[in-house]
């Protein structure tokens, strides 16, 4: 097994580490979709407000995403935060890539980013060129 398959992050005390094959599943999970955002709860009833945050933002956005609830499953909760080399939940990913958390999502947003990001990244959105055009 190759370690530089393995993403971790340390906290003051110890290293985390998942496995092989949950950083298999995780990955799979991040590219099955082009947004995915791991949360506390579902869009339908986030259970927290930085998951909140995060679906009011891509849904002003008209963004559509694939949500996973961290709450029904501590190896993705876990697993992600290692995947990602990213303590806190939520996380959004975008074509397969990590994009941040709740603060980084609402950054984009108030600095006028995010559809610029969503765009370059060839997810339509609200405010896209493609639905300016229709």
């Amino acid at each position: 097994m190759s370690r530089n398959l393995f993403r971790a992050y340390s906290t003051s005390e110890n290293d985390a580490k998942i496995s092989q094959e949950t950083y298999k599943r995780v990955d799979g999970l991040v590219k099955n979709d082009p947004v995915v955002v791991f949360m506390k709860g579902t869009q339908e009833q986030p259970a927290c407000g930085f998951s909140r945050n995060v679906k009011a933002v891509l849904d002003f956005h008209e963004v559509p995403f694939k949500d996973y609830n961290v709450l029904e499953d501590e190896e993705i909760r876990n697993g992600v935060k290692v995947y990602s080399n990213w303590p806190t939940i939520p996380q959004v990913y975008v074509k397969g890539e990590f994009v941040g958390g709740s603060d980084i999502l609402i950054q984009m947003h108030k600095d006028g980013e995010i559809t610029e990001f969503f765009d370059q990244n060839k997810i339509p959105s609200k405010f896209s060129e493609k639905m300016k055009k229709e």
